[in-house]
């Protein structure tokens, strides 16, 4: 096998023939290796190797596919962890995550761990730590984050699905911005442990970036159920998610809205991503009506999000020099910056913004029972330019005062953040709706921009809502096929 024959199956077929025995999971990991020793000096989406993985395939549903697991959240037994951070770089974790053992028994060849920001906490990939992961579609370009480096090797033809992780719109996000399949499974179905019961209160939970819907459906298979130390057993649908592909879907109802109050004017290519998708919708029988105001209160919804943002890295931030002993300098200005913010918030805002979830929950619900889907972009702009969101010179040198001086909290009243705010969700203003109300959602590459970047749209369901969004997504990859496009990189 050569590498182009190797780029043209997914995870499912490159396992139809490890197990016709065409191919064995030896040949496929050197074509993966020898992609990546091409192509990830140029991209920086892997991190970190994972010395002689076994390539002895066993009887999992993915057996000898070559994979790559991120750097954060998804704990590989005697290696680091590095959080996309410099702290973390040499400590070993002591034992595998629950989902990395779940891809290990389906028999997934895992030989790297993959780029991310620090502690996960942007929707772009350029940590101190390691250096920018860069688009494959444009190099100049952000594949996103904070899943940016398992999205820039899918996109690249490294592997054809990698792990991937959400808590704001960490799948969504990259997968748009490199043209792949993004599925946030709803609130709870797949595993954080052993160490996490639920991360962020829930908001964050587990998957892959993959090129087709069958192996986003397949991976799920693999990795849906709870866990003997989680908060709860989630229900589990009567069918598996993979058999749901090619089903039909139905006539669905379908709610659209491309506006937010954050960013009231996307780019006219978000707009087209949406009109398109809505021309097919509507030709393949669905009934899409366009919103005439979000169907819930979006502009509230980013604040509670970012306060619980900026509380979370206040805490991660601690946790991390409780458990390595660094100081300041060894984490971003960034990330101090949000820690200062967060240790600002009162325990009654912080516990304020957290109980308003139900509310945005409800609003939601109440949407839902009048339309099954709500459909928006997935990103307001296309891809944003590497370091496009560096703080101003003047406005570093301030911040650097305010963090040695431990009087950092005072940013709270100065235009940085709103500056901050404005950037770092201006062009993402969408996803975060899925992670504080729990609901499953999917990005699919449904449209490219004029110069040649891919910029997705997404679909949120209600809860248990994976399955519809499955058929959905198959319905839709065969209407507005995506696998021939192929990044330059």
């Amino acid at each position: 096998m050569n590498f182009d024959e190797y780029r043209a199956h997914d995870a499912t077929g490159l396992a139809k023939l490890v197990a016709d025995k065409q191919v064995s999971a030896e040949e496929l990991l050197t074509l993966a290796r020898e992609r990546a020793a091409v192509v990830n000096p140029r991209i920086n989406a892997i991190v970190r190797d994972v010395p002689a993985p076994p390539t002895e395939p066993g009887e999992g549903p993915f057996a000898g596919v070559p994979f790559l697991i991120k750097d954060l959240a998804q704990d590989y037994a005697g290696l680091p962890t590095s959080r996309g951070s410099r702290a973390f770089k040499t400590t070993p974790a002591a034992e595998h995550a629950t989902i990395v053992a779940r891809w290990l028994d389906a028999g997934l060849v895992i030989f790297g761990k993959t780029n991310t920001p620090e502690f996960g906490a942007k929707g772009i990939t350029e940590p101190d730590a390691w250096g920018p992961a860069r688009n494959p579609w444009n190099l100049q370009r952000t594949p996103g984050g904070s899943s940016g480096g398992s999205a820039a090797a899918v996109a690249a033809g490294i592997v054809p699905c990698a792990g991937a992780n959400d808590g704001g719109g960490s799948i969504r996000i990259p997968a748009a911005c490199c043209g792949l399949v993004g599925l946030k499974p709803g609130r709870g179905l797949t595993p954080m442990g052993p160490g996490t019961g639920e991360s962020m209160h829930g908001a964050a939970v587990q998957g892959v970036v993959s090129r087709s819907v069958r192996d986003t459906a397949a991976m799920l298979d693999v990795i849906a159920g709870g866990e003997a130390g989680g908060p709860f057993s989630p229900a589990m649908p009567g069918a598996s998610f993979a058999s749901t592909v090619g089903e039909d879907p139905g006539p669905l109802r379908i709610g659209v809205r491309v506006p937010s109050a954050i960013n009231p004017n996307p780019h006219p290519e978000a707009s087209a991503a949406v009109e398109a998708t809505v021309r097919t919708l509507t030709d393949l029988g669905h009934h899409v009506d366009e919103l005439p105001q979000a169907p819930f209160d979006d502009a509230a919804l980013a604040r509670d999000f970012l306060l619980t943002w900026f509380v979370y890295t206040a805490w991660e931030l601690d946790e991390a020099k409780r458990l390595t002993g660094a100081s300041d300098a060894s984490f971003e200005r960034d990330t101090l910056i949000l820690a200062a913010l967060g240790r600002a918030t009162s325990s009654v805002a912080y516990v304020d913004a957290v109980e308003r979830r139900h509310e945005h929950t409800r609003r939601l619900t109440t949407y839902f029972d009048s339309y099954d889907l709500l459909l928006t972009p997935t990103l307001a702009t296309p891809p944003p330019r590497i370091a496009e969101f560096d703080l101003p010179a003047a406005l570093q040198r301030a911040s650097d005062v305010l963090i040695k001086t431990r009087t950092a909290s005072l940013l709270r009243h100065t235009k940085i953040v709103d500056d901050m705010v404005d950037k770092n969700l201006n062009w993402v203003p969408y996803t975060q709706l899925a992670n504080l109300t729990g609901r499953p959602a999917i990005s699919l590459p449904l449209h490219w921009t004029a110069d040649g970047l891919p910029l997705g749209v997404q679909f949120v369901a209600p809860l248990a809502g994976e399955s519809t969004l499955i058929r959905l997504a198959a319905q839709l990859e065969q209407a507005m096929p995506w696998a021939d496009r192929l990044a330059p990189v």
